[in-house]
């Protein structure tokens, strides 16, 4: 079997080299490996990012299959996902903001961080407050959703089958007004159009795997293998991140590395 793979960078800044290793890993496991270009959040993510990451990935010599995906082209797809839950009852709208939620009592923390505690769920003026025009997300009823599905398990790379149980994460949110679909509903759904076979990504997106296993159950979405790598990590010891600084793969060229010298430097793949 032909194994399909992706990588699929946020253009929120410029590729470092964890970034390097994720592409490196999926470029190895992957017979076939597609480039996504994973750019739903308008507010952070840049243009010039996203012609620089490729400009980044070409000069270390990555080359991938097949048109590029972008995200953005893509939200009719999203929308009509979105509804087929909505229709089904899965979906309902929340008015709460983020302080409102940090201040519930119940509020608890869980693998995605802080769980929502339901406020909204079963709201009875929530179809007057929708036609008011007040500013809500959709949330999945993770509860109700698990309830249609049944047990959820996984196949991970090296460990075979492991199950997985969406509900400690909360009721997630799919869209908002800002981001009209989010990572859990996007990444779910375009692993599925692109025919990806195996999932590539960081460990620290280990715990997510449920949600979209869950997403992939209710939409009838194939599932697909999945393959989490370490997470390169800075002389501090902590993982190397955008917001922290970690250097980019053009510093390091500014440098004088040579693209051989920093796949070396990205680590095993």
């Amino acid at each position: 079997m032909e194994e399909v793979t992706r990588f699929a960078p946020s253009p929120t800044g410029w590729l470092h080299l964890g970034h390097a290793h994720a592409a490196l890993f999926a470029r190895r496991l992957g017979r076939r490996c597609l480039l996504r270009i994973e750019d739903i959040d308008a507010a952070r993510c840049r243009p010039a990012f996203a012609e620089a990451l490729r400009e980044d990935l070409d000069w270390l010599g990555l080359a991938f299959d097949g048109p590029v995906r972008v995200q953005s082209a893509h939200m009719a797809e999203y929308a009509a996902a979105l509804e087929a839950l909505r229709v089904r009852g899965l979906l309902y709208p929340c008015f709460c903001t983020r302080a409102d939620i940090a201040a519930a009592a119940s509020a608890q923390h869980g693998p995605s961080g802080l769980v929502y505690p339901g406020t909204c769920r079963g709201r009875p003026d929530a179809a007057a407050l929708l036609a008011q025009g007040a500013a809500h997300a959709w949330r999945l009823d993770v509860a109700r959703s698990v309830a249609t599905t049944g047990p959820l398990s996984f196949q991970e790379r090296g460990e075979g089958r492991l199950p997985c149980d969406p509900r400690p994460h909360g009721d997630v949110v799919l869209a908002r007004k800002d981001v009209p679909a989010s990572y859990h509903l996007c990444v779910a759904h375009d692993d599925a159009a692109q025919g990806v076979t195996c999932v590539t990504r960081g460990e620290d997106l280990r715990p997510a795997t449920a949600i979209h296993r869950l997403l992939q159950a209710l939409l009838g979405w194939p599932e697909p293998r999945y393959a989490h790598h370490r997470l390169l990590a800075g002389p501090d010891g902590r993982r190397l991140a955008k917001r922290d600084g970690a250097p980019s793969l053009r510093a390091l060229r500014a440098a004088g590395h040579s693209p051989a010298a920093v796949r070396a430097m990205a680590g095993p793949a």
